[in-house]
């Protein structure tokens, strides 16, 4: 007979929660197990437990790793963001920390914080008056300790394991040109094709003329000769709504021109993975409200924006 789960207390589920998030971020049981101090037949139990409470399934295992379904890759989004909103209450009731004041010095990539991240500060602002932000949008990795930042927005994986780090979403490297180019040229039909075409290329980050893409697990790595190299993501994107070409941009990057036509993607079955966004911050006990206050506020807002979900997470 199959194991009758009965109903899980509020305490339980807050456990429950715990558990599964460990076990997504750690796409693996057994390290979930380890950074839990759980047995791994105890993790195995509340990921078996949760899934049937709530009648979904959360987690795929592979041979290799674990992974999140679409169902739950957007759990996994709420769960993080109501333990942080406990863990900020808990604080908040026990007067840990004061009301949030002084300088808040924050990073991100300049499109995105352009896009995403001015208007998180400004609501930031508007609710708590004592804090003055200093913004610091740049298309480059930010050294939070030594260029005296308190919050960084990253995108892509995450090299250094000594901050804190909590997912908000994901974006796709997608190829577009207008549908203007494409009747004139031609649709790619492989990245090969490539090759035959116009291509535009931004030189904000690493600013690589070298295309990598994927197929049933098999990477291809493609240097590309642009007709047309700029130094910003919004100049590459103008150029490439004019007609003059094919350029490869993140998802958040191009969502207002894809959804109003103004660009069509190409190549969208040998994209890469996705790219996770993560909120990160220096490692500590003693983490400045002010610093609380932004990321419990960014993680809410950040997580629930269906234009930073991929769509495809069952998938990755």
């Amino acid at each position: 007979m199959p194991i009758q789960w009965g109903e899980p207390s509020i305490m339980d589920k807050f456990h429950l929660m715990t558990v599964f998030v460990a076990v997504a971020e750690e796409q693996s049981f057994s390290a979930a197990a380890r950074r839990l101090s759980l047995s791994a037949p105890a993790v195995t139990r509340a990921i078996s437990a949760l899934e049937a409470h709530l009648k979904v399934k959360l987690l795929i295992r592979t041979t290799r790793h674990v992974r999140t379904t679409q169902a739950g890759h957007h759990y996994l989004l709420d769960a993080k963001r109501i333990l942080l909103e406990l863990e900020f209450a808990d604080e908040s009731a026990a007067g840990i920390h004061s009301s949030p004041k002084g300088e808040l010095n924050i990073t991100a990539p300049s499109m995105f914080g352009r896009l995403y991240i001015t208007p998180i500060i400004v609501a930031y602002l508007k609710g708590f008056p004592d804090v003055n932000v200093n913004a610091l949008f740049l298309d480059r990795v930010v050294n939070l300790v030594e260029e005296g930042q308190d919050i960084a927005v990253r995108i892509g994986e995450l090299a250094d394991s000594s901050l804190r780090a909590i997912k908000v979403g994901d974006v796709r490297h997608l190829l577009c040109a207008s549908p203007d180019y494409l009747k004139l040229n031609g649709i790619p039909l492989c990245p090969d094709d490539l090759l035959k075409h116009q291509i535009i290329v931004s030189k904000a980050g690493n600013g690589s003329c070298s295309w990598q893409f994927e197929q049933q697990g098999v990477k291809q790595l493609l240097k590309l000769k642009p007709r047309l190299s700029m130094t910003t993501n919004d100049a590459v994107i103008n150029a490439a709504v004019s007609g003059f070409g094919i350029t490869r941009v993140l998802s958040y990057q191009v969502a207002e021109e894809i959804n109003s036509g103004a660009l069509c993607t190409v190549l969208t079955d040998f994209e890469c993975r996705p790219l996770p966004i993560h909120i990160v911050h220096q490692q500590g006990t003693n983490v400045p409200n002010k610093v609380r206050a932004f990321i419990n506020l960014a993680s809410i807002q950040l997580g629930s924006d269906t234009r930073l979900k991929t769509g495809a997470d069952a998938e990755t």
